[in-house]
């Protein structure tokens, strides 16, 4: 139970920030959003703040923002359509409803003759019942909602679709979601940071494992070690390397406690590094410090090295060196939440989520159809071009990402149902 609810919790951070930044940019450049979403599928929870829809869906796989324009609009009122005309005190369109118009006994029926929701925004026809048979034509409020089934749909005028925006604008409103997920991993590290110091060079001594053979031997939290078997020691790195080479060798800690030098003899366990080879360990974490400035620059180091180890890893995924078998989907990243929070608890989950973070930022901003980074590859052509791609040329180039993304998606998860059951 607790692995679910830290999954739950993790993704839905992860994909929240990730989405919330495409909002908030879309918002800013006045584009209409519909949707704001977690995962796909059917819808489990929905509300709605001011113009936008906020749902929870079925499906953990991602989430979604969607905006007016980046699809074509579904209701398009042809001459000929017979609708109702809800109008407000000037006279100006509130709602168009579409049917079951005898819900609505103070609307105008009007047989349309034309109409645009998009630009000039007007509707013109003649109303039911007008004797004189004049054409009459009513202006469109730009928040004006079509009624349809008992459900509004807000029209959406061209200037608050995405298309309508500067190449800029919509460079920025795609690339802020990527964006949004290494600012959640910065801000992760920074807390831990807080949370649990940062490591630092000096050589002192830090916690003590209960069960390690420097806590047996006397060593003490904050022991100023200055050297080790006669060795000098400069700094933290030095201690490390001194005991990871001795295993079970006694070695000799020249130290200074409370202003007091004492020599301790302390002879390592033996463990094994990740490549299995002999190492030997004392059970002493390394010193902390606690301060801002360290704390910041502690999520700046972290965000970058974990952006670096991904990228290392891709490359050995393109080089062949990795194969699909090392991919991981929704699936395995619940088997590695699980083992991560069987191992460490809440700091460690916390860690993960930012790995993860920097991981999904990553992924999001490869050229990959689809996804955010194939769409920004389409805003950088027509940059060069002077003009954008065929939209429905651009569409199909997305659909068919989306489907083989899928078909990955599939693959991967069933390579993860099989570990799991092999396990």
């Amino acid at each position: 139970m607790t692995t679910v609810i830290a999954f739950i919790v993790i993704f839905g951070a992860l994909v929240f920030f990730h989405e919330l930044g495409h909002l908030m940019l879309a918002k800013r450049a006045g584009i209409l959003c519909r949707e704001f979403a977690i995962g796909f599928g059917p819808k489990v929870l929905s509300f709605k703040k001011n113009e936008t829809v906020y749902t929870i869906r079925l499906l953990p796989i991602g989430g979604f923002v969607r905006m007016a324009g980046e699809d074509p609009e579904m209701i398009e009122i042809k001459p000929g359509y017979r609708v109702g005309l809800l109008l407000n005190n000037e006279n100006k369109v509130q709602k168009i409803v579409l049917n079951n118009k005898n819900k609505f006994p103070d609307c105008l029926v009007m047989e349309v003759e034309q109409a645009d929701a998009e630009h000039d925004l007007f509707i013109k026809g003649y109303l039911d019942g007008d004797e004189e048979e004049v054409l009459r034509t009513y202006e469109i409020l730009p928040d004006a909602v079509y009624v349809e089934n008992g459900s509004e749909t807000q029209i959406a005028p061209y200037n608050r679709q995405f298309a309508s925006k500067t190449l800029w604008q919509r460079t920025l409103t795609i690339f802020a979601g990527p964006a949004m997920n290494f600012v959640l991993a910065f801000v992760v590290f920074v807390i831990l940071a807080f949370i649990q110091g940062v490591p630092s060079t000096e050589p002192v001594l830090g916690k003590l494992t209960k069960d390690g053979s420097a806590i047996s031997a006397g060593l003490k939290e904050g022991d100023i070690v200055h050297a080790i078997n006669g060795a000098e020691i400069a700094e933290w790195p030095d201690v490390v390397e001194i005991i990871r080479k001795n295993p079970e060798n006694e070695l000799t800690f020249s130290i200074e406690r409370a202003g007091e030098e004492m020599e301790i003899p302390v002879t390592p366990n033996i463990s094994k590094d990740a490549k299995g080879r002999q190492i030997g360990v004392i059970g002493v974490y390394s010193p902390t410090e606690k301060s801002p400035v360290k704390a910041i620059s502690y999520g700046v180091s972290e965000t970058y090295f974990w952006t670096k180890e991904i990228f290392f890893a891709l490359g050995k995924l393109i080089t062949g060196e990795f194969s699909i078998d090392a991919l991981s989907g929704p699936v395995g990243i619940y088997q590695s939440t699980d083992m991560v929070a069987q191992t460490g608890g809440v700091i460690y989950l916390m860690k993960w989520a930012a790995m993860l973070s920097v991981n999904l930022g990553i992924m999001n901003l490869l050229p990959i159809p689809a996804l955010d980074g194939g769409r920004l590859l389409f805003f950088a052509v027509e940059a060069v071009r002077g003009k954008p791609v065929d939209r429905q040329k651009e569409g199909m180039v997305h659909f068919l990402g989306f489907a083989l993304l899928m078909l990955l998606m599939l693959v991967v998860t069933w390579n993860d149902i099989q570990r799991f059951f092999l396990d």
